[in-house]
C-alpha cells in the first residue's frame, strides 16, 4: 500500500519547514510527500527546493495562484499529484509525532475514515519551536492547550476506540486526517464552492458520510502538535455554512466542482 502525506500551505514558510522534517522524521515515512501550496509566495518555494534536496521520499510541491483562501482547491490540486493508496492530510502548521504515519497506517480500515487530534500551542511556545529550540512536550508542560492529545498509548488508544455517535462533523479537523484515495474519489474529493475559511472539511466529511464512509476517532495515537497563528477572517463563514447545510439535506455524495469537473466548467487557477 503505497501512502502520500499531503501538507497544505500558505506564506508559513518557518512553519513549514518544521512540519516537513518531521515527516522526514517518520518512523514508517510516507511513499511521499505533496505540498499544497494556496498561493504562497516565491519564498516559500525556495524553502520547498531546499526541503527537497534533503528529502528521502519524493517531495512535490504544487501551487495556485493566490485568489484568497481556497483550501478545497488546494487540497484537491495536491490529491490530484498525489499517487498513494491511502492519503493523510496535515497542514503545513502542524509539527508530528515520529510515529504519526505509522499510527495512521495502523489504524486504516477499509470503509473508515480516521479523523485524529492535536496539540495546540501557545504564541511563546510557537516561537520557541520555530527559533531551532527542540519540541519536548509532555502532558505536564506550560503553554500547551489540549494537553491529553499529547499522551501516545497504544492500549490506551485500542479501549477509547469506540463507535462515533455524534454528528459526523463535530470536531472536524482536516489538519490530522486520514482516509483511502478510492473514497475521495468517490465523493470527488474537495468542493471547491467553498472560498474563505470555514467548513469546506465538514462539507466533505458529510458526503463520505452519506456515500457509507465511517467516521474512526483515534485518541492516544497519531499525535501532532499545531504552532499558534492568529485566527483566519471568518467573513465568508455565513455562505459557507450555506453549502454545508445544502449538502446535508440533500444528503449529497457527491460534488460537481471537485476532483473532476464538468467540461464545460473552467477550473479555478
Amino acid at each position: 500500500m503505497r501512502t502520500s502525506l499531503i501538507i497544505t500551505t500558505y506564506n508559513r514558510k518557518d512553519a513549514l519547514k518544521l512540519c516537513v522534517e518531521s515527516a522526514l522524521r517518520q518512523r514508517v515515512p510516507p511513499d511521499e510527500i505533496v505540498i499544497a501550496d494556496d498561493g504562497s509566495r516565491d519564498d516559500t518555494a525556495a524553502a520547498i527546493r531546499d526541503l527537497a534536496t534533503r528529502a528521502t521520499v519524493p517531495l512535490r510541491h504544487v501551487w495556485q495562484p493566490d485568489e484568497g483562501f481556497r483550501a478545497a482547491a488546494t487540497r484537491n490540486r495536491g490529491i490530484a499529484a498525489s499517487s498513494g493508496d491511502y492519503v493523510i492530510f496535515v497542514d503545513g502548521d502542524m509539527v508530528l509525532h515520529p510515529l504519526f504515519v505509522a499510527d495512521h497506517l495502523k489504524i486504516a480500515k477499509p470503509g473508515q475514515w480516521i479523523q485524529g487530534g492535536r496539540v495546540l500551542l501557545d504564541a511563546r511556545r510557537t516561537k520557541q519551536a520555530l527559533s531551532g529550540e527542540e519540541l519536548r512536550l509532555g502532558f505536564f508542560s506550560s503553554g500547551i492547550n489540549n494537553r491529553l492529545n499529547t499522551i501516545r498509548s497504544p492500549m490506551l488508544s485500542f479501549l477509547f476506540r469506540l463507535p462515533w455517535r455524534q454528528s459526523p462533523t463535530k470536531g472536524v479537523r482536516s489538519s490530522n486526517m486520514s482516509l483511502w484515495r478510492k473514497d475521495i474519489d468517490r465523493v470527488n474529493g474537495f468542493d471547491e464552492a467553498f472560498i474563505g475559511w470555514g467548513n469546506e472539511d465538514c462539507e466533505f466529511v458529510v458526503r463520505l458520510t452519506n456515500s457509507g464512509i465511517v467516521r474512526r476517532n483515534v485518541k492516544f495515537m497519531a499525535v501532532a502538535f499545531h504552532l499558534y497563528h492568529p485566527e483566519h477572517a471568518k467573513d465568508a463563514v455565513p455562505r459557507n455554512a450555506t453549502i454545508l447545510k445544502n449538502s446535508i439535506h440533500g444528503r449529497r455524495v457527491y460534488c460537481e466542482l471537485g476532483l473532476r469537473k464538468p467540461e464545460n466548467t473552467k477550473s479555478e487557477g
